[in-house]
């Protein structure tokens, strides 16, 4: 999908000189170089590949900028301007482009994000079988219990969550979970990543997607990404005082960094969720570091990395 959105001078760079399945954002500034990140490292793209410096770095234009979000749009932004003003534009193949600009609002309300400055395209990857070391700790009695992915950004949250799904499938766990997939990534674009016993509600915010969820697909478990305003945690409240089973990931370095989140204060002291993963980059993303209870005691008894 990259070729279809990059310009071709930068995709030619990148398939020739950079692994691509090691690659998880490239960011470009106006007037500032191309970065790529490749594992927990940070490059810049250069006529010859990554490179640390300066001087032989590709710099993005404003130009270069405005076309890559035409082409992600296919060539029409209007019809794609609910993503654009949230500041954000998912492709068919599942990459996302984290958006920087000028937002324009009326009345409070966000109308569209012009004048674009700064783009952050991230791309997907499936690593195959990575939730299996925490797989018996969330399942248990064939229940599955409420479940926090803590990692900080890029540490593959999206990606266990995507696998836990297929890994259920794959065995025949024939619950009915509901992917709120707020920007479109957890089902890869439409590649059929969420299994056989999944249904799927994108590009809606919680509040909405929970609701209307639970009351037309009556899931098991609603899995969904990155809490963290006070609105996500009342919907997670919500489907619990509904009997739905919750899956979900938040941005945290640790449980240490969590415990400090306000908005987390009251559901972490009700004990909402039963299982903490913890994440990190530090092997590489989706170095998993541990797995922890309602009390935040550890559970797994051995060392954990990639």
């Amino acid at each position: 999908m990259l070729e279809k959105i990059l310009p071709s001078n930068i995709y030619n760079v990148i398939s020739k000189y950079v692994s691509t399945t090691a690659l998880n954002e490239i960011r470009l500034r106006v007037d500032k170089p191309i970065v790529l990140s490749i594992g927990s490292q940070k490059f810049f793209l250069s006529d010859h590949g990554t490179t640390g410096n300066l001087k032989e770095a590709i710099f993005a234009s404003k130009v270069m900028l405005e076309d890559i979000v035409f082409k992600a749009s296919e060539c029409s932004i209007y019809s794609v301007n609910e993503q654009i003003k949230r500041g954000f534009l998912v492709t068919h193949g599942g990459i996302r482009l984290g958006l920087g600009g000028d937002l324009i609002e009326e009345k409070g309300e966000i109308k569209t994000l012009t004048n674009f400055n700064s783009i952050n395209i991230r791309i997907p990857h499936e690593i195959k079988n990575c939730s299996l070391s925490s797989f018996d700790y969330i399942l248990q009695d064939n229940k599955i219990l409420n479940t926090l992915i803590v990692s900080p950004p890029g540490a593959g949250k999206t990606t266990f969550l995507r696998d836990f799904v297929k890994q259920l499938s794959e065995r025949n766990y024939a619950f009915n979970i509901l992917i709120l997939d707020e920007r479109g990534e957890i089902d890869l674009g439409n590649k059929g990543c969420i299994g056989n016993f999944a249904d799927k509600i994108s590009f809606s915010s919680k509040k909405v997607g929970f609701e209307n969820g639970i009351r037309s697909l009556s899931p098991n478990l609603i899995i969904t990404d990155e809490l963290g305003t006070q609105e996500d945690i009342n919907s997670v409240t919500y489907a619990c005082n509904c009997g739905v089973g919750i899956m979900a990931s938040v941005h945290a370095e640790n449980i240490d960094d969590l415990l400090q989140k306000q908005s987390f204060e009251k559901i972490l002291k009700d004990k909402v969720f039963k299982r903490f993963v913890v994440l990190s980059l530090r092997n590489g993303p989706g170095t998993l570091e541990g797995i922890y209870n309602e009390n935040f005691s550890r559970l797994s008894t051995h060392s954990f990395g990639r």
